[in-house]
Protein backbone atom coordinates (compact mmCIF):
# COMPACT_ATOMS: atom_id res chain seq x y z
CA UNK A 1 0.00 0.00 0.00
CA UNK A 2 0.90 3.74 -0.65
CA UNK A 3 1.80 4.41 3.15
CA UNK A 4 4.08 1.36 3.80
CA UNK A 5 6.95 3.17 1.83
CA UNK A 6 6.81 6.40 3.08
CA UNK A 7 6.54 4.75 6.43
CA UNK A 8 10.04 3.37 5.96
CA UNK A 9 11.48 6.01 4.93
CA UNK A 10 10.37 8.43 7.41
CA UNK A 11 11.71 6.20 10.21
CA UNK A 12 14.89 6.11 8.34
CA UNK A 13 15.32 9.37 7.36
CA UNK A 14 14.11 10.00 11.75
CA UNK A 15 17.30 7.76 12.40
CA UNK A 16 19.68 9.92 10.85
CA UNK A 17 17.99 13.20 12.70
CA UNK A 18 19.45 15.03 15.49
CA UNK A 19 18.18 13.58 19.37
CA UNK A 20 17.83 16.74 20.82
CA UNK A 21 15.60 18.52 18.50
CA UNK A 22 11.94 18.31 19.47
CA UNK A 23 10.40 14.94 17.64
CA UNK A 24 8.29 16.72 15.95
CA UNK A 25 10.06 18.95 14.19
CA UNK A 26 12.52 15.54 13.40
CA UNK A 27 9.25 13.91 12.33
CA UNK A 28 8.45 17.03 10.22
CA UNK A 29 11.74 17.36 8.69
CA UNK A 30 11.81 13.41 7.78
CA UNK A 31 8.48 13.69 5.96
CA UNK A 32 9.92 16.70 4.21
CA UNK A 33 13.23 14.91 2.62
CA UNK A 34 10.44 12.42 1.48
CA UNK A 35 8.66 14.76 -0.52
CA UNK A 36 11.54 16.96 -1.85
CA UNK A 37 13.21 13.92 -2.99
CA UNK A 38 10.51 12.97 -4.65
CA UNK A 39 10.04 9.08 -3.30
CA UNK A 40 6.84 10.64 -2.60
CA UNK A 41 4.96 12.47 -5.39
CA UNK A 42 2.89 15.59 -6.10
CA UNK A 43 -1.05 14.50 -5.10
CA UNK A 44 -0.03 11.22 -3.28
CA UNK A 45 -2.31 10.65 -0.04
CA UNK A 46 -0.72 9.98 3.54
CA UNK A 47 -1.65 7.74 5.75
CA UNK A 48 -3.70 9.08 8.39
CA UNK A 49 -2.27 10.51 11.95
CA UNK A 50 -3.68 7.18 13.76
CA UNK A 51 -1.76 5.13 11.56
CA UNK A 52 1.41 7.40 11.26
CA UNK A 53 1.84 7.47 14.90
CA UNK A 54 1.54 3.61 15.44
CA UNK A 55 3.78 2.41 12.89
CA UNK A 56 6.30 5.15 14.22
CA UNK A 57 5.70 4.45 17.93
CA UNK A 58 4.48 8.49 17.93
CA UNK A 59 2.28 10.02 19.73
CA UNK A 60 -0.87 11.62 17.57
CA UNK A 61 -0.11 14.90 19.09
CA UNK A 62 3.31 14.89 17.51
CA UNK A 63 2.16 13.52 14.16
CA UNK A 64 -0.98 15.88 13.87
CA UNK A 65 2.24 18.84 15.01
CA UNK A 66 4.47 17.68 12.25
CA UNK A 67 1.75 17.53 9.51
CA UNK A 68 0.60 21.34 10.72
CA UNK A 69 4.21 22.15 9.94
CA UNK A 70 4.43 21.10 6.84
CA UNK A 71 0.87 22.24 5.62
CA UNK A 72 1.70 25.73 7.30
CA UNK A 73 4.50 25.66 3.93
CA UNK A 74 2.12 24.25 1.59
CA UNK A 75 4.13 21.03 1.40
CA UNK A 76 0.79 18.83 2.53
CA UNK A 77 -2.76 19.68 1.81
CA UNK A 78 -5.38 19.60 4.40
CA UNK A 79 -8.82 19.62 5.27
CA UNK A 80 -10.93 18.38 8.04
CA UNK A 81 -12.69 15.12 7.38
CA UNK A 82 -10.67 14.79 4.29
CA UNK A 83 -7.24 12.70 3.67
CA UNK A 84 -4.10 14.52 3.66
CA UNK A 85 -1.89 14.66 0.26
CA UNK A 86 1.53 15.76 -0.81
CA UNK A 87 0.88 19.37 -2.02
CA UNK A 88 1.70 20.38 -5.82
CA UNK A 89 4.13 23.47 -4.78
CA UNK A 90 7.07 23.81 -7.18
CA UNK A 91 10.57 25.43 -6.44
CA UNK A 92 12.13 27.44 -8.67
CA UNK A 93 15.95 28.73 -8.10
CA UNK A 94 16.72 32.38 -8.71
CA UNK A 95 20.26 30.53 -9.47
CA UNK A 96 19.96 29.24 -13.03
CA UNK A 97 18.75 29.75 -16.00
CA UNK A 98 15.55 26.68 -16.35
CA UNK A 99 12.52 26.50 -18.48
CA UNK A 100 9.46 25.96 -16.78
CA UNK A 101 9.43 22.67 -18.26
CA UNK A 102 12.64 21.73 -16.64
CA UNK A 103 10.98 23.10 -13.23
CA UNK A 104 8.49 21.00 -13.54
CA UNK A 105 9.97 17.65 -14.39
CA UNK A 106 12.50 18.18 -11.69
CA UNK A 107 9.65 18.16 -9.46
CA UNK A 108 8.93 14.89 -10.78
CA UNK A 109 5.61 16.44 -12.39
CA UNK A 110 4.62 16.52 -15.80
CA UNK A 111 4.84 19.75 -17.74
CA UNK A 112 2.37 21.11 -20.17
CA UNK A 113 0.71 23.91 -21.47
CA UNK A 114 -2.60 25.34 -22.86
CA UNK A 115 -2.48 27.47 -25.65
CA UNK A 116 -4.23 31.12 -25.69
CA UNK A 117 -2.82 32.47 -28.60
CA UNK A 118 0.24 32.62 -30.64
CA UNK A 119 0.58 35.36 -33.30
CA UNK A 120 3.34 37.15 -35.36
CA UNK A 121 2.62 40.68 -34.15
CA UNK A 122 4.42 44.89 -34.05
CA UNK A 123 6.00 44.65 -30.59
CA UNK A 124 3.94 46.37 -27.85
CA UNK A 125 5.78 49.66 -26.11
CA UNK A 126 6.75 47.49 -23.13
CA UNK A 127 8.25 44.81 -25.57
CA UNK A 128 10.22 47.36 -27.27
CA UNK A 129 11.76 49.01 -24.96
CA UNK A 130 12.87 44.94 -22.98
CA UNK A 131 14.02 43.83 -26.61
CA UNK A 132 15.48 46.90 -27.69
CA UNK A 133 12.95 46.75 -30.87
CA UNK A 134 11.86 49.47 -33.52
CA UNK A 135 8.00 50.02 -33.56
CA UNK A 136 7.85 48.23 -36.95
CA UNK A 137 9.80 45.42 -35.73
CA UNK A 138 8.05 42.21 -35.80
CA UNK A 139 7.57 39.22 -33.17
CA UNK A 140 6.14 36.39 -32.30
CA UNK A 141 3.89 37.04 -29.06
CA UNK A 142 2.81 33.59 -27.36
CA UNK A 143 0.51 33.85 -24.29
CA UNK A 144 -0.21 30.31 -22.38
CA UNK A 145 -1.51 28.60 -19.24
CA UNK A 146 1.77 26.08 -17.90
CA UNK A 147 0.41 23.00 -15.93
CA UNK A 148 2.29 20.58 -13.59
CA UNK A 149 0.15 17.26 -14.01
CA UNK A 150 -2.52 19.08 -15.46
CA UNK A 151 -3.46 21.45 -13.33
CA UNK A 152 -2.89 25.35 -14.01
CA UNK A 153 0.03 26.84 -12.71
CA UNK A 154 0.77 29.82 -14.21
CA UNK A 155 0.22 32.21 -17.35
CA UNK A 156 3.06 33.00 -19.56
CA UNK A 157 3.40 35.89 -22.34
CA UNK A 158 6.62 35.21 -24.35
CA UNK A 159 8.10 37.32 -26.96
CA UNK A 160 10.63 36.41 -29.40
CA UNK A 161 11.63 38.64 -32.40
CA UNK A 162 10.82 37.00 -35.66
CA UNK A 163 14.63 36.60 -36.55
CA UNK A 164 15.32 34.44 -34.03
CA UNK A 165 11.69 32.83 -34.66
CA UNK A 166 10.59 33.11 -38.12
CA UNK A 167 6.89 31.02 -37.05
CA UNK A 168 5.23 30.75 -34.03
CA UNK A 169 4.66 26.84 -36.01
CA UNK A 170 7.98 26.19 -34.62
CA UNK A 171 6.90 25.99 -31.15
CA UNK A 172 5.44 22.83 -29.49
CA UNK A 173 5.38 22.60 -26.14
CA UNK A 174 8.51 24.08 -25.40
CA UNK A 175 9.60 27.20 -26.17
CA UNK A 176 13.36 26.69 -25.05
CA UNK A 177 13.57 23.35 -27.73
CA UNK A 178 12.65 25.24 -30.44
CA UNK A 179 14.98 28.27 -29.85
CA UNK A 180 17.87 25.65 -29.26
CA UNK A 181 17.04 23.53 -32.20
CA UNK A 182 17.98 26.93 -34.29
CA UNK A 183 20.65 27.54 -31.77
CA UNK A 184 19.57 30.80 -30.15
CA UNK A 185 19.50 28.86 -26.73
CA UNK A 186 19.56 31.76 -23.51
CA UNK A 187 22.59 31.53 -21.89
CA UNK A 188 21.82 34.57 -18.83
CA UNK A 189 18.47 36.48 -17.79
CA UNK A 190 17.55 39.15 -16.10
CA UNK A 191 14.77 38.68 -13.98
CA UNK A 192 12.43 41.43 -12.12
CA UNK A 193 9.64 40.05 -9.59
CA UNK A 194 6.62 41.58 -7.84
CA UNK A 195 2.65 40.69 -6.75
CA UNK A 196 -0.18 41.34 -8.08
CA UNK A 197 -4.04 40.64 -7.67
CA UNK A 198 -5.18 38.13 -10.30
CA UNK A 199 -7.77 39.41 -12.53
CA UNK A 200 -10.96 37.85 -14.06
CA UNK A 201 -8.88 37.12 -16.87
CA UNK A 202 -6.43 35.61 -14.67
CA UNK A 203 -8.95 33.90 -12.25
CA UNK A 204 -10.29 32.42 -15.57
CA UNK A 205 -7.33 30.85 -16.78
CA UNK A 206 -5.48 29.81 -13.61
CA UNK A 207 -9.10 28.34 -11.50
CA UNK A 208 -8.46 30.85 -9.11
CA UNK A 209 -10.35 34.15 -7.15
CA UNK A 210 -10.46 37.18 -8.59
CA UNK A 211 -7.80 39.47 -6.28
CA UNK A 212 -5.84 36.14 -5.52
CA UNK A 213 -2.06 36.71 -5.01
CA UNK A 214 0.15 36.31 -8.11
CA UNK A 215 3.90 36.29 -8.30
CA UNK A 216 4.99 38.06 -11.47
CA UNK A 217 8.14 37.85 -13.12
CA UNK A 218 9.46 39.81 -15.86
CA UNK A 219 12.28 37.88 -17.75
CA UNK A 220 14.89 39.26 -20.45
CA UNK A 221 17.23 36.41 -21.92
CA UNK A 222 20.51 37.28 -23.60
CA UNK A 223 22.36 34.71 -25.85
CA UNK A 224 26.09 34.85 -25.23
CA UNK A 225 26.80 37.88 -28.01
CA UNK A 226 24.43 39.74 -25.55
CA UNK A 227 21.43 39.66 -28.00
CA UNK A 228 17.94 39.73 -26.09
CA UNK A 229 16.54 37.02 -27.39
CA UNK A 230 13.24 36.67 -25.47
CA UNK A 231 11.12 38.77 -22.95
CA UNK A 232 8.68 36.92 -20.68
CA UNK A 233 5.86 37.55 -18.61
CA UNK A 234 4.61 35.14 -16.13
CA UNK A 235 1.83 35.12 -13.44
CA UNK A 236 2.26 32.31 -11.31
CA UNK A 237 0.18 31.21 -8.43
CA UNK A 238 1.22 32.64 -5.59
CA UNK A 239 0.40 29.04 -3.28
CA UNK A 240 2.06 26.92 -5.41
CA UNK A 241 5.16 28.41 -6.73
CA UNK A 242 8.07 29.23 -4.27
CA UNK A 243 11.28 31.32 -5.05
CA UNK A 244 14.50 30.14 -3.85
CA UNK A 245 17.34 32.34 -3.32
CA UNK A 246 20.67 31.66 -2.25
CA UNK A 247 22.61 34.56 -0.69
CA UNK A 248 26.14 34.70 0.14
CA UNK A 249 28.79 36.98 1.58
Amino acid sequence: MPGISLIELVSKELGLTAPDVPLYKRLKSAIEAAIRSNAVKAGAVLPGERVLAESLSLSRVTVRKALALLEEEGLLNRRHGFKTEVGSRVEKSMSTLTSFSEDIRARGMVAGCVWISKHISRPSPTEMMALGLSANANVIRMKRVRTADGAPIAVETSTVPTRFLPSPDLVRDSLYEALEARGFMPQRAIQRMRSRAATSEDARHLHCEVGAPLLMTERRCFLPDEQIVEYCETRYKGDVYDFVFELQR
